[in-house]
């Protein structure tokens, strides 16, 4: 199997790494055709919110796609072509050639850039705008041959925004890279309870509900917050921990990932998503798995996704979404249950090892591109 991973994807994007490395254990020669567009998250999202209507922007997409083909014409034959994330902007282009040769194509769509803008409220902002994303991720949906979605919730809100078939869609999880995120010893000089949360800081993460679990937990000494990472709710999140005079929390910036790791491996629990938006509720966050692949307990918000992925008080340890008491209790047993921690971190641990490595997304990932490659073929009479 020969796979083109194709595209303006953003190359270091967890997601994109753990595909390709999967397809690759399993065999699959992938060939990344790949020019960088974004420099990240927040590009795309200026990107949305106005930004595509500077001359700028446009020379930066001409110069992208100029290279871009010039490296398609190196890539010599493939039986599929695959887009890595975000690749809803290269769905017509690639439609394009794959049908120049009669290849089948994959979008990997684990997230909506129409969801994200909406939830921003960008679209109230530039409703022209969020008009033309709209259209955008439609076309995106309906030219590919299949769509690599991460829960079946999110095929769900894609059928029900964009009218898409759902016969379309296929199911992968994020999981978590082993080679960054694996179990490993680290002591502490001091003896706290110490809960990380890293990530963005976004309205699907609910950073505030956190921030009001840590002012809950204001009088248990032993329990710290650590909060690592940057985004357009940090500024927020920091003012309103100032306003309550929290001494039990603490923020970091961004880290290189094994540095993070690190710190990771430093934690006695790691915190996940408590958000009630959409997209928190149809997704099981990077950070869920990370933690699970570091054989480290995990408390998130009570979504349908993570209850199909994992099981309360085995896998993983759940409270109710929005709900700053529930996080905060679930915080405070864990910190006295050193048993409970230990057994939902090795069964967590087992559970990814079963199912959410790169190995095993890769192994899934190529069942679902032999069937799209066995269905095209014609068979003769």
């Amino acid at each position: 199997m020969r796979v083109c991973y194709f595209g303006t994807y953003w190359a270091e994007y967890t997601r994109n790494r753990k595909m390709i490395e999967g397809l690759r254990r399993n065999g699959v020669e992938v060939i990344e055709c790949h020019e960088p567009l974004w420099l990240g998250t927040e590009d795309r999202v200026q990107a949305a919110s106005g930004g595509w209507i500077r001359p700028t922007f446009w020379l930066r997409v001409i110069r992208v796609y100029s290279r871009l083909l010039h490296k398609y014409r190196g890539v010599g034959d493939y039986d599929v072509m695959v887009l890595g994330y975000p690749g809803q902007p290269d769905v017509s282009l690639a439609r394009i050639l794959t049908w120049m040769r009669g290849k089948p194509l994959v979008l990997d769509i684990p997230a909506s850039l129409y969801l994200m803008i909406r939830e921003r409220q960008f679209i109230k902002r530039r409703p022209f705008t969020g008009y033309l994303i709209y259209c955008l991720e439609k076309i995106s949906c309906l030219l590919p041959d299949l769509l690599i979605v991460e829960t079946d919730e999110y095929i769900t809100w894609f059928q029900r925004t964009f009218h898409i078939n759902k016969s379309k869609f296929r199911v992968i999880p994020l999981g978590a890279d082993d080679g960054i995120f694996r179990p490993a010893a680290v002591t502490r000089s001091d003896h706290r309870f110490l809960a990380v949360y890293y990530g963005s800081f976004i309205p699907n993460h609910g950073v505030q509900y956190i921030i009001e679990a840590a002012r809950l937990l204001r009088d248990e000494p032993n329990i710290h917050i650590e909060l690592i990472g940057n985004g357009p709710e940090k500024a927020a999140a920091m003012k309103l921990a100032q306003k309550y005079n929290l001494t039990n929390i603490t923020f970091e910036g961004w880290m290189d990932q094994g540095v993070l790791a690190e710190r990771v491996a430093s934690a006695d629990v790691i915190l996940g998503a408590f958000g009630s938006t959409p997209q928190s509720m149809m997704t099981v966050q990077n950070k869920i798995y990370e933690g699970l692949a570091m054989e480290k307990p995990v408390i998130t918000g009570n979504s349908p996704a993570v209850r199909k992925q994992m099981i309360h008080g085995e896998h993983i340890y759940l409270c109710e979404q929005a709900n700053p008491q529930s996080l905060a209790e679930a915080i405070k047993l864990l910190s006295r249950d050193l048993e409970l921690r230990k057994s939902i971190a090795k069964k967590g641990y087992q559970l990814y090892c079963e199912r959410f490595t790169p190995l095993a997304l890769g192994s899934l990932f190529l069942s679902y591109i032999n069937q799209l490659v066995e269905s095209r073929k014609i068979v003769p009479g």
